[in-house]
């Protein structure tokens, strides 16, 4: 495989994830953090971490839209809801796992 090959692999694995993700509103970021270790707001900050690692001129804002699917605050509006007791507590037991 060549480098080129394997970066349009990586881009197109990226995409599929962003679509993935932007398909399954039904799954909070909380559960994402207990899950998986990251979420939505994890993956637009690597990818405005890359853009300025590349110097390419990338608001926050515009990362977060660029997975997310909409601005921020909408996506927040419409389909966050609020953590319950026990989502919290999954996380927080999580977090305590990841530190030991």
């Amino acid at each position: 495989m060549t480098k080129q090959e394997r970066l349009e692999l990586e881009a197109a694995a990226f995409r599929n994830l962003v679509s993935h993700l932007r398909n399954r509103k039904d799954v909070q970021n909380i559960d994402l953090m207990t899950l998986a270790g990251f979420c939505r707001n994890c993956l637009s900050k690597w990818y405005k971490a890359a853009a300025d690692d590349m110097e390419i001129d990338l608001s926050m804002d515009e990362a977060r839209e660029a997975v997310y699917g909409m601005p921020y605050a909408d996506w927040k509006a419409k389909y966050q809801t609020d953590a319950t007791p026990e989502q919290q507590a999954a996380l927080d037991k999580a977090q305590k796992q990841d530190k030991a």
